[in-house]
């Protein structure tokens, strides 16, 4: 697709997540809350659902975690939040911040991998244990938050071999000090894997067996 075709696609996307009334999240919610950034972009960040900022804004990440978030990926990537993709597992605030319900990430998930097939990002960074688990079932996120891999996804309109980063949420960064220097350090390995080094070949094979 061209970029213009990319950003088309995305606004009938985002269209039909903003007329979606068949979850009481989304009959209750202020406003839906699709996704937003650089259709072009590498990088595609998943985190799990609005909370009570994004849900009066209608955009992703503009609470205190997208703060965390949007400054990380400056001092680290070098990135402009415009510049990367950022979307959540459910497009609606679940009431009080809950944890999403199964019947809500189901109902949320054609548009999440329609957005997916439309970006082919190079790679995708879950945030939190709900997007890490649509990709990584059955696992801790404390045993494989920093760990890329390689996996292939297959949607009705899309082939796409892609990478997935998962990490912690900002949220669990700013309520623990362990979990914020896990998290930046995570984000340094997410830089080195945006942008290797060139490295002897012995040690770039490590590199590439480290991704499975």
């Amino acid at each position: 697709m061209t970029t213009q075709e990319k950003i088309t696609e995305l606004a009938k996307i985002a269209a039909e997540i903003n007329t979606f009334k068949g979850l009481d999240i989304a009959k209750n919610a202020t406003h839906a809350v699709p996704g937003e950034g650089n259709p072009d972009s590498p990088l595609f960040f998943i985190g799990e659902a609005p909370g009570a900022t994004e849900d009066l804004q209608g955009r992703p990440f503009v609470g205190l975690s997208g703060k965390l978030l949007e400054k990380t990926i400056k001092e680290t990537l070098g990135l402009n939040r415009s510049d990367v993709f950022i979307t959540n597992i459910v497009k609606f605030r679940p009431p009080d911040n809950r944890d999403p319900f199964p019947n809500e990430i189901e109902a949320c998930k054609d548009w999440l991998d329609r957005q997916i097939a439309v970006i082919e990002p190079k790679i995708i960074v879950t945030l939190g244990r709900f997007s890490m688990a649509k990709f990584i079932p059955d696992i801790t996120i404390s045993r494989v938050h920093g760990v890329s891999r390689f996996i292939e996804l297959s949607t009705e309109n899309c082939q796409l071999k892609t990478i997935v980063f998962p990490m912690y949420h900002p949220a669990a960064a700013l309520r623990a000090g362990n979990i914020m220097q896990e998290f930046i350090s995570d984000f340094n390995k997410l830089n080195s894997l945006l942008h290797p080094t060139i490295l002897s070949p012995s040690v770039k094979i490590e590199i590439q067996q480290s991704l499975f």
